[in-house]
């Protein structure tokens, strides 16, 4: 699976409007919204000049910046449907009510709309992290492995944002087929073998290592069973 980790984009948006002119009011109760008496001038930006700033904001982490900018967006563009069907702008309104708390309007961007491979991975975080969240949330805990589990088999990933390919234990199958061939290889990779791993299957060092480990375990458990299977139909004269 992929996991959400640290990108500039996960950081918490301020709960205190910069000074001066343009300043937004934010919480993390609700959305963010322009100060009340701030007036923006009406923008005339094309659809590709929306794309170009959302992708650049969407990059640079700036997500209070980022929810300005398409609050700002005339209500009557020009090009309205074509706005609306843009990727990097439908991204940027998900990464915006992800990080706002709202939730049902993340999810009904992500279903609604059919969404490339490059965005899988960022849009699959954001789903299963806000369902987490609301688990959490109703449960008054955090959420365990086994928990984490219950929920994406409840609510598995839309196929507008996921390629069809399955999965077995958060990992994609093609991910486990290159692990299995570097354990058979090394069991024990020093640092920098994780790190290649890494890159090459777009899981963090960690993960790699958690991953080895768990290998190994398991090979010592399935040797231990089966020699002690062995032990068992040995004849009384041999095993003792």
């Amino acid at each position: 699976m992929y996991k959400v980790g640290y990108h500039p984009y996960h950081r918490k948006m301020s709960a205190v409007a910069p000074a001066g002119a343009g300043s937004a009011v934010s919480n993390t109760n609700g959305p963010i919204v322009p100060a009340p008496m701030f007036a923006l001038p009406t923008l005339s930006f094309t659809v590709t000049q929306v794309a170009t700033v959302c992708e650049t904001l969407e990059e640079s982490g700036d997500i209070e910046r980022l929810a300005r900018f398409l609050w700002s967006l005339p209500v009557a563009h020009p090009n309205i449907q074509e706005l609306n069907e843009n990727e990097a702008v439908l991204r940027a309104r998900a990464i915006v009510a992800y990080h706002s708390g709202h939730y049902r309007e993340l999810y009904s961007i992500l279903e609604r709309h059919k969404f490339t491979k490059d965005s899988h991975g960022k849009l699959q975080a954001m789903w299963l992290e806000a369902h987490y969240a609301e688990a959490e949330k109703l449960r008054g805990r955090p959420l365990g492995p086994v928990d984490k589990y219950r929920v994406r088999k409840k609510f598995p990933l839309p196929r507008t944002i996921w390629d069809g390919e399955q999965k077995t234990h958060c990992f994609k199958e093609r991910t486990r087929s290159l692990l299995r061939e570097w354990y058979l290889q090394d069991p024990y990779p020093n640092p920098g073998k994780k790190r290649e791993l890494a890159a090459a299957t777009g899981l963090t060092p960690t993960q790699v290592g958690n991953w080895f480990k768990n290998r190994r375990q398991r090979d010592r458990a399935a040797a231990a069973k089966n020699s002690d299977k062995r032990f068992s139909t040995l004849p009384v004269s041999e095993s003792f």
